[in-house]
């Protein structure tokens, strides 16, 4: 079933508001948390239920069911994520895949191409990524000026850098100043950083 932007957010709000109270959110609760009014709230519901993704119980404040399997069978499937290995802060490594998942699907909000890598080096200090650090990725192959990136090197090794397009070449930037930039013509981007998790001892 195709739904709109607002009425995937209006699903996902109602479902994650469901896993942490154990109950729907009132038509006020969804108003205010998309910054509309209560009547467009309504709307966007009956849209969802004549789809067949909500089922409604008539003048009772919290009986809003998300009932389309596709959809929970998805959004079920991002509680965890998987460890794809190990990237590079520092000299390029290789990120080798990794049978692990780690439960941070619900805390990023994330997509099925979301995973996480556990960074090795400094390179990154700057942007308060250190050596040890659980980073979670959303798999993309084109970044914009700035971001934190994936990046596959030619050599097929990986690393974690800040990405800038500069005079028709690509520079991958380290957030240390100790550090020299990688300069290249092309390069492959597997994933843009999105967040960290810091394991503490």
């Amino acid at each position: 079933m195709n739904y709109t932007p607002k009425q995937l957010q209006i699903l996902r709000l109602i479902f994650n508001y469901q896993k942490s109270h154990g109950f729907s959110p009132t038509y006020a609760e969804l108003a205010k948390d998309l910054g509309v009014s209560t009547i467009t709230v309504f709307e966007h519901l009956e849209a969802l239920e004549r789809k067949g993704a909500i089922r409604r119980r008539r003048h009772e404040a919290r009986s809003v069911e998300i009932i389309e399997p596709n959809f929970l069978r998805e959004q079920n499937s991002k509680r965890t994520l998987p460890v794809k290995g190990t990237i590079a802060a520092g000299k390029p490594i290789e990120a080798i895949e990794s049978s692990e998942e780690l439960p941070f699907g619900e805390i990023f909000n994330a997509t099925s191409d979301t995973f996480v890598l556990k960074v090795r080096g400094n390179s990154m200090v700057d942007d308060h990524i250190v050596d040890g650090d659980l980073i979670i990725v959303e798999g993309r192959e084109t970044a914009h000026n700035g971001e934190i990136v994936v990046a596959l090197l030619p050599d097929g090794q990986a690393t974690l850098k800040r990405f800038y397009r500069e005079n028709g070449r690509i520079k991958l930037q380290p957030s240390n100043p100790s550090m020299a930039p990688i300069f290249l013509d092309n390069v492959k981007i597997q994933g843009i950083f999105k967040g960290l998790v810091r394991k503490t001892n």
